[in-house]
C-alpha cells in the first residue's frame, strides 16, 4: 500500500473508534442525567403512545421547529433530508451486491447534495443576518458549518468536476469493512472529501450535532403529561427516600 492509503486507513479506523466510543459515552451520560421535574412542552401527550407519536413527528418532520419558524424549518429540512438521501446513496460503496432500494434511490440521491448545500447555506446565512442568532453564535458554530459545506462541495467536485474511480473507491471501502485494506485512488477531491468526513466523525461526539441522539432524551419531549395522576420522582430521589426510611 502507498503512504496515502496507509494514512487514510489508520485515520478512518481511528475516527470510527472515536465516533462510536464518544457516542456511547455521551448517550450513557444522557440516559443517566436525572430529570427531577415534569416539564413536557405543552400541549403534551397524556399516554406513552402519544409520546412515541410526538417523538416520531419531531424526528421525521421537525414539528416544533415548523411551528416556531417556517424559514428555519425549510432550510433545516432541506439539509437533513438531503443528507439522509446522500448517506443512503453512499451505501452502494459498502454493500455487495448493492441492495435493490439503494439502487432505486440513486437518481434522487445524486441531486440531494444540492438540497443539502442549499439548506446549509441558508442556516449559515441566518447566523450572520439574524441579530439575536448572531449574538449567540460562536466560532465553533461557523467551523462546523464550514466543515459540512466543505464535505458537500468536495463531494460535488468528484461528481461534476474531476470524476473519481468509484470501482477502486468501493474496493477501498469494502476493504476497510473486512479489515483487508485496498489501494485508495489519490484524487484531490476524494482525499479532501474523505479527510473532512473523518474530521466530522472525530468531532461529532463533542459537537452540537449531538442533538441527533440527544432529542430522544429531552424531558420536554419524552415525558407524559400525567403529573396529576402519578407522582414523578427521579431514581436518585427514590434512593434518597429509601435511605431516610
Amino acid at each position: 500500500m502507498s503512504i496515502v492509503t496507509t494514512l487514510y486507513v489508520v485515520l478512518f479506523y481511528a475516527a470510527t473508534v472515536i465516533l462510536v466510543g464518544g457516542l456511547v459515552m455521551r448517550i450513557k451520560k444522557y440516559a443517566q442525567t436525572p430529570a427531577p421535574l415534569k416539564i413536557p412542552t405543552m400541549p403534551a401527550p397524556l399516554t406513552e403512545t402519544g409520546v412515541a407519536m410526538r417523538m416520531f413527528r419531531e424526528v421525521a418532520f421537525f414539528e416544533s421547529l415548523f411551528k416556531s419558524n417556517k424559514w428555519i424549518w425549510i432550510f433545516g429540512y432541506l439539509f437533513h433530508f438531503g443528507m439522509l438521501l446522500v448517506l443512503l446513496r453512499h451505501l452502494r460503496y459498502f454493500t455487495e451486491p448493492v441492495w435493490f432500494w439503494v439502487e432505486w434511490i440513486q437518481p434522487f440521491g445524486k441531486y440531494a447534495a444540492f438540497a443539502m448545500l442549499a439548506g446549509l447555506l441558508g442556516l449559515w446565512a441566518r447566523r450572520f443576518l439574524v441579530a439575536r442568532v448572531r449574538y449567540i453564535t460562536t466560532p465553533s458554530d461557523h467551523l462546523m458549518l464550514a466543515l459540512l459545506v466543505g464535505i458537500v462541495l468536495s463531494g460535488l467536485g468528484m461528481k461534476y468536476i474531476a470524476h473519481t474511480d468509484i470501482i477502486s473507491l468501493k474496493a477501498f471501502a469494502l476493504g476497510l469493512l473486512h479489515f483487508s485494506p485496498q489501494p485508495l485512488p489519490e484524487d484531490a477531491f476524494l482525499l479532501v472529501h474523505l479527510a473532512l468526513v473523518a474530521t466530522l466523525m472525530i468531532v461529532f461526539p463533542i459537537s452540537k450535532l449531538l442533538h441527533a441522539p440527544g432529542v430522544f432524551f429531552s424531558p420536554t419531549r419524552n415525558q407524559v403529561d400525567n403529573a396529576r395522576e402519578k407522582r414523578h420522582i427521579a431514581p436518585w430521589a427514590q434512593q434518597l427516600e429509601a435511605g431516610e426510611r
